[in-house]
Formats: structure tokens, sequence, C-alpha cells
């Protein structure tokens, strides 16, 4: 192949009690990325959207994780990038990892996937250097493998894809802007011990309801005493769409990474309709806009796009 064509789909990340080690792929809203060989070296960047994102490779989150899969290899053509960037930056659903991850997965497949998911991963992760200044997965590990994802240890990598049943997903998006490094920086350095248990309870449980399929316990789990009450000041009307989400029969739910975007997983899509309804009502009522998704858990994370219409 001289050019592909792929969706890199938005993530949540943290899913609530799990800070930079879990991560779900949602089905939308997702990027259109196409990547092309070219004769003559190096990276071309072309954004086909409105955000104003930079094009210079080093300072584009898609661009630092390509640089660093060329910097492995001896590649003989360059590259040139597309992006129809349709996850809007800064919304809390993982902008900067689809990039960085969907280029690197499209690198890959037009050099014979000679790389492994771990490799990508790693690649990508200097893109979200890029976004925040942290090498962090928890985005781009769903994105790139799909479902939902448990990062056990960075150093060295070691990833498990957990096992989930089918989970529908409510999203609203808040037009503010949450930066992911500023969320960083408000952050405590240190937790007590009874914090920290009461944590360990609620990320164990989280996964055994995952895998078990228990949809109670995993509403029971999701609970963070550490990042949320910290975060949630920076997104107006927070506690009362998380208190009508969960009275509209919402599992549970959060800030999606580091926000501004608020997620509510359901157990049924019925429930989940009914869940936007009342996010909508709570940003209508505070003269807010927004934007809503009703979607579900993205088991494939990015495929390979067969959409005529939307190839770049």
């Amino acid at each position: 192949m001289k050019s592909i064509s792929i969706k890199s789909p938005a993530t949540i990340a943290n899913l609530v009690c799990g800070f930079d080690i879990l991560g779900l792929a949602l089905e939308e809203p997702y990027d259109i990325m196409t990547l092309s060989l070219k004769e003559d070296p190096g990276l071309e960047i072309q954004h086909l959207d409105d955000h104003d994102l930079p094009t210079e490779p080093e300072k584009n989150v898609a661009g630092a994780a390509l640089l660093a899969l060329m910097e492995e290899i001896s590649v003989k053509h360059g590259f040139l990038l597309k992006v129809d960037k349709r996850i809007k930056p800064g919304s809390g659903l993982g902008s900067s990892a689809a990039s960085a991850a969907g280029a690197v997965y499209a690198a890959n497949q037009l050099l014979g996937n000679i790389f492994s998911d771990d490799d990508l991963i790693r690649f990508a992760m200097f893109g979200e250097k890029v976004a925040s200044g942290v090498k962090h997965a928890d985005n781009i590990t769903p994105c790139l493998l799909g479902g939902v994802t448990l990062i056990r240890s960075i150093h060295p990598l070691d990833i498990v894809k957990l096992n989930a049943p089918e989970l529908h997903i409510t999203v609203v998006h808040p037009q503010i802007e949450v930066r992911t490094s500023d969320a960083r920086q408000i952050l405590k350095t240190e937790v007590s011990l009874k914090q920290a248990i009461k944590q360990w309870g609620n990320i164990a449980g989280l996964v055994a309801g995952l895998m078990q399929g228990d949809h109670d316990l995993i509403g029971r789990s999701l609970e963070d005493v550490i990042i949320e009450p910290a975060r949630s000041i920076l997104i107006p009307g927070f506690e009362e769409v998380k208190r009508r989400s969960l009275a509209a029969g919402a599992l549970g739910g959060g800030i999606s990474g580091s926000g501004p975007s608020i997620f509510m997983l359901s157990k049924t899509k019925s429930a989940a309709l009914e869940v936007a309804r009342e996010m909508e009502a709570v940003f209508q009522q505070m003269g807010i806009d927004q934007k809503t998704y009703v979607t579900r858990l993205n088991h494939q994370g990015i495929i390979i796009n067969q959409d005529q219409n939307e190839i770049l």
C-alpha cells in the first residue's frame, strides 16, 4: 500500500477511580486520518479542520509520534499525513491520543506491520508528551487495542486488555476547555493511607465488575476520592449532572480524562438516552453550549476506513 485511511476513536481515560491506568474506547466520535508515502524524505502534515493545530511535526502530537517511529528504522520515503479532527482538542475525549495512535497505526500498516502493539504505544506516548508534558498511555492503549485496557506498568510497558460487558455510554462535552496540563497541576502530590485504601478497593472492584459482567459492582466502584474532588471544580454543573444522571438510571460515571467532558455508563440504551436528556438540561439551564454523544463501547479500536466518502 502507498496510502491508507483510518478511523481513530475517542477514548475515556481514568474511568473515575483508575487515574492514568484505565481507559476505554468509544464508537464515536472519531478522527479520520489518511497517511501516504511520498518520494521525498521528511514528514508533511495537513489539517483539514478548523482547530488551527500546528503542522510542524515536532509541535504536532501525530508528528511527534511519527518522528519517534521513523527514528527506529531507515525510512527511504517520507510521509504525508492528512487529518480531519472530529474529536475536539481539549474535550477530555483523548483527542491527542487519537492523533498520535492513529498516525503510528497507519504508518505500521504501510510498512508491513513491522512493529508490535507495545512499540506503537511507546511511539504514540511521544505525542502525548507534546500535548500534556507527560508520557501517559491511558487514552492511547484503548484507542489502539479497543475495549477497556489496564496499564499495569509503563516501565516496563505492561498492558492488559480487560473483558467487559456491553455498555452504553453517554458523554456530554460542555463547550469550555480544560487543558490537561492545567488539570494535572491542581492535583495533590500526597494522599492519605485511608484515601489510598478506598481508591484501591474501587479500582479492584471496577476491574472485577468488568470481567465478571457485574453491572451493579461496576456502578458501586465508580467512585474517586483522590482526583475528582480537585478536578470537578473546573467543570461547572458537574455535581448536578452526576446527581441527575444517577437518578435517570446511570450505573455511574465522572470526569472523562481531565475534562470538561463528563461520561456516564448505562446498562441499556434507553437509560443512556434518558441520561443524555438530563445532562443536556443541566447545561441548557446554565446557558452553556454542549455536545452530547450516546454511544457504545468500541471493541476494535482503530480500524481501516472503508467509507470512500470519508477518505481524505
